[in-house]
């Protein structure tokens, strides 16, 4: 099977970088959020040029779907490097209540140079940023503790800018979704498609799927097992099979349809029904 270049930046990927940029002179920090079942690849190295000596938060979103002992490697893997980071989940609130308090250790000698200078009570601006369906809106909604923000689980939702006042100690700039415009490694493509950040329109997901398939055999076989009832020491076609079969997946003729197995796999791993799974390893030096 030919494989997949998983590339994708539209025009309106441009503009929001550019847009990005423009905006950079009036914010103190930039919070970046993550997937945590992928913190390497899901970081827009983009982010990493466009922040010029700002204060930076990162965010591992979405811990709840991950392995827990990888987001303690994660954490401990980002702050060893210089950024404040916290696990999160926004969808349920989790640990959302300690943002503020990591936001204020991340602008402590801003605050103090503030206060030198006989700025008083000025309000820190936050650029929220990050690639798309990250969870950006979902997380500013649950931040503010109202709906203010687009959400959708689709990437793209969000095309504009708009700043959103959450007290009169942080306003945050809510920011598109973005890629960068080529993927070096075809690795981060394919991990960006799997959790959604990509389009589907463009994936091919029984490809996807095998290539999902060979990395929960080597990290995760029990999930294989527990979920579809299929041995996970068989080669991955046969186990997209074992799934078509298990799920009753069957064309007309009774022909096994694994398509649709393997949009269910897929989406059993976007929605943590396969288990708390993580797609790589702070092992990058």
């Amino acid at each position: 099977m030919e494989s997949t270049n998983y590339q994708w930046y539209p025009g309106h990927m441009t503009k929001a970088k550019r847009m990005m940029q423009e905006n950079l002179k009036l914010i103190d920090l930039i919070i970046e959020l993550v997937d945590a079942r992928i913190p390497y690849s899901s970081k827009n190295p983009d982010i990493d040029a466009l922040a010029n000596g700002k204060s930076r938060i990162i965010l591992l979103n979405k811990a709840d779907l991950s392995d827990s002992s990888e987001n303690k490697r994660w954490l401990e893997y980002y702050s060893s490097r210089g950024f404040f980071v916290l696990e999160i989940d926004s969808k349920a609130g989790n640990n959302i209540k300690r943002v503020m308090n990591v936001v204020n250790e991340a602008c402590r000698e801003k605050r103090e140079r503030d206060k030198k200078r006989g700025i008083i009570n000025r309000p820190v601006r936050a650029m929220v940023a990050g690639i798309p369906n990250v969870g950006k809106s979902t997380f500013i909604n649950s931040f503010a503790r109202k709906s203010v923000a687009k959400t959708g689980n689709k990437p793209g939702v969000t095309r504009g800018k708009q700043w959103i006042r959450l007290s009169n100690e942080l306003e945050l700039l809510d920011t598109p979704g973005i890629l960068w415009p080529k993927f070096d490694d075809k690795k981060i493509g394919m991990r960006l498609a799997f959790i959604g950040s990509i389009n589907d329109d463009i994936i091919v997901s029984e490809e996807l799927s095998l290539e999902l398939l060979d990395y929960l055999k080597e990290y995760y076989p029990e999930c294989i097992e527990v979920r579809y009832d299929v041995n996970a020491d068989k080669v991955s076609s046969s186990i997209l099979e074992g799934i078509a079969k298990s799920r009753g997946c069957l064309k007309a003729g009774g022909e096994y349809d694994i398509r649709k197995a393997a949009d269910i796999l897929l989406d059993d791993f976007r929605t943590g029904k396969l288990g708390k799974i993580t797609l790589e390893r702070p092992q990058f030096e």
